[in-house]
């Protein structure tokens, strides 16, 4: 049985920012949603996308990159759970990848993924308290 899921594009936005919203009802999703929009708001941070099974919320400066950074953002956690599997790891609470000019903080909390994407410099140390707050 599929399940059938409304969208909807929101156009304005702080700082007229992409977002893509998909219905659904959840406190925990909508929480995080108001903290990574305070967080979105700090120098070095060039966005987020936070998503759940049935919601997604994506807020990046350059949106000709939305799809490169939800692919990077699905394979790091991917591969994040499989490294969890081999090292018999219970949780792990966050994962920090940085590259060259970029680095990308991503977390799983309930059922809700978070990637921030920020530049190199950023420090990302606050991000991950602020989230678990």
């Amino acid at each position: 049985m599929k399940q059938k899921t409304n969208v909807e594009i929101l156009t304005e936005f702080p700082e007229g920012s992409p977002v893509i919203s998909a219905g659904g009802d959840n406190s925990v999703f909508s929480s995080l949603a108001a903290s990574l929009a305070e967080i979105r708001k700090l120098k070095g941070v060039m966005g987020y996308i936070l998503r759940s099974n049935t919601s997604a919320i994506v807020d990046l400066t350059e949106q000709e990159k939305i799809i490169e950074y939800a692919i990077l953002l699905s394979q790091i956690t991917e591969s994040t759970s499989e490294m969890a599997k081999q090292f018999n790891l219970t949780d792990i609470e966050s994962v920090l990848v940085e590259g060259k000019c970029v680095k990308v903080l991503c977390m799983s909390i309930g059922d809700n993924k978070i990637g921030v994407f920020m530049e190199r410099t950023a420090t990302h140390a606050w991000i991950i308290k602020r989230i678990l707050l």
